[in-house]
């Protein structure tokens, strides 16, 4: 059985290593043979690194590497063109500086093809380079990974200043391809976000953005195929050691880890989420543990914007990206946390979701322990699952209990400065994360109740109001009749009213009414 790529980003490696290799060589044969200056961004871990390392070892003529790969026999391997390989993840920035690190950088390639600068400042030395190797060596292929990482590592308030002083760095830098076509064979650039892509590579008028091209859309991650075919001895290990079949183990690792889209038709596996859990053998978080979202949960906090499900938005939203403006949305889009659910080819909306349940559960818990100021992120799913149980045992005292207990915690001044958006935002989360458990609905539009939990015997419909009364909510419901699509079911139905206080800081009225 071959082994699992974990942690492994170049292709050299995972082939020496005899790893497991989803070969997406005939897309990079595509792409290459059909365009010259590409950007794509994808989600970190999501297999930007290895793309690249492919590229670098093709152009390199590394055939050895391609052996059996449907791209061998396809490939001029007698051509070999000189690469310039720019990763931004593995740059020291942070300790002295985006300036220097290029200057690091590009004397390290310089040493590489013996190239002497004349220059002292990274543009005229990124310029120097690229005449000089082309002029020894023929026509570059320039990679350059993670390109936006000096930005989006600082988009902190604290140290946005920062960021800007970056992102105009790299203007200056990505300037110099400009004049450069004629020494250039390939530009391929990749990233997370299209953070000011506008403003850093204006001048690249040419740059051909195939992030939601349908063409690439499986470039990097695992296609259901992909996954039964290439990590199949894998599969048959976790169903021995789950005691699962197949059918059942590749329908929850659909639900935990694929559900990606870019185009709103082809659905991938996260790569990082479907090797650990291949190794591990468990269930678990694995993508979304390795980054926290905090600068997205303080934006979504900010704008007091939680309803972010099944969003609609026109893919021109995509390139507007600067950090003087910067959109939710897109933002959550591109950092991986929300994904194209469906996409009008004709109009260019799309529709966005949170891919799957391991990216839903953890934002749903991330979120609400952010609005109850819960330190300690460690009990949220019990809460819910605590919810669960009492709804299920009709135990509608405990429901107001366990409520309550999540709104007793909240410091005063959320109370003053967010009011009835905090109740909303926490209501919605609340009851978006119970319906992955159990049959609940949250609403928000006129004519539907805020909230609809159904059991097997029961239906609850909530009616929330904010300083008001539950007399009001519950008025509200009979009203407008929320109960009358529920009455073919031969449930019990029951209208709850509840009204939050906010200088009691939690639920002072609670009406319950079968309807």
């Amino acid at each position: 059985m071959k082994n699992l790529p974990i942690g492994i980003q170049t292709l050299t490696q995972i082939r020496e290593k005899n790893c497991v290799y989803v070969d997406k060589t005939q897309l990079v044969h595509q792409l290459v043979s059909q365009g010259k200056y590409y950007f794509l961004a994808r989600p970190r871990r999501f297999g930007k690194s290895l793309l690249i390392s492919t590229l670098k070892e093709l152009f390199e003529g590394n055939k050895a590497v391609f052996e059996g790969l449907w791209i061998e026999p396809q490939w001029d391997w007698g051509k070999v063109s000189p690469v310039l390989h720019l990763s931004f993840d593995a740059m020291g920035y942070d300790a002295v500086g985006l300036e220097n690190s290029l200057l690091y950088e590009l004397k390290r390639w310089a040493e590489h093809y013996k190239v002497q600068f004349t220059a002292s400042n990274y543009k005229t030395q990124f310029k120097e380079l690229i005449q000089q190797v082309a002029a020894t060596h023929g026509k570059i292929v320039l990679l350059i990974d993670e390109y936006d990482k000096p930005i989006i590592d600082y988009l902190e308030r604290s140290t946005m200043d920062r960021a800007k002083a970056n992102r105009d760095i790299l203007r200056e830098f990505y300037g110099v391809l400009k004049s450069a076509d004629e020494q250039l064979e390939l530009v391929f650039i990749t990233g997370i976000s299209k953070f000011a892509k506008v403003s850093i590579f204006s001048h690249l008028n040419n740059l051909d953005d195939i992030t939601l091209d349908r063409n690439y859309a499986t470039l990097t991650g695992y296609t259901q195929q992909e996954l039964e075919i290439f990590f199949d001895e894998h599969l048959s290990a976790a169903e021995k050691t789950l005691n699962l079949s197949r059918e059942a183990l590749l329908e929850n690792m659909r639900i935990w880890y694929n559900g990606y889209s870019w185009d709103g038709v082809h659905r991938l596996y996260n790569p990082f989420g479907t090797l650990n859990f291949l190794s591990k053998k468990q269930f678990f978080n694995f993508w979304f543990a390795t980054g926290s979202p905090r600068f997205l949960v303080d934006q979504m906090r900010k704008q007091a914007w939680y309803n972010v499900e099944n969003a609609v938005v026109s893919n021109i939203v995509f390139e507007r990206y600067d950090l003087d403006n910067i959109e939710l949305i897109p933002l959550l889009f591109q950092t991986g946390y929300l994904t194209v659910k469906e996409a009008d080819v004709m109009t260019g909306d799309l529709v966005v979701d949170y891919p799957n349940k391991e990216v839903r559960e953890s934002m749903y818990q991330f979120l609400i322990d952010d609005l109850a100021q819960n330190p300690h992120r460690t009990h949220t799913g019990r809460t819910i699952k605590d919810l669960q149980q009492a709804l299920l045992a009709q135990d509608l005292a405990q429901v107001q209990t366990i409520l309550n207990s999540i709104l007793a915690d909240l410091p005063s001044e959320t109370f003053q400065k967010q009011s009835e958006g905090l109740y909303h935002g926490l209501v919605h989360l609340i009851f978006n994360y119970l319906g992955m458990f159990m049959d609940s609905e949250v609403h928000s539009a006129q004519g539907r109740a805020d909230a609809i939990v159904q059991t097997p015997t029961n239906v609850y419909i909530f009616e929330f109001k904010f300083n008001k009364s539950a007399q009001a909510a519950i008025e509200q419901i009979k009203q407008r009749n929320y109960a009358a699509k529920y009455r073919a079911g031969n449930k019990v139905i029951t209208g709850i009213g509840v009204n939050f206080n906010a200088k009691e800081k939690g639920i002072d009225g609670w009406l319950e009414v079968e309807l």
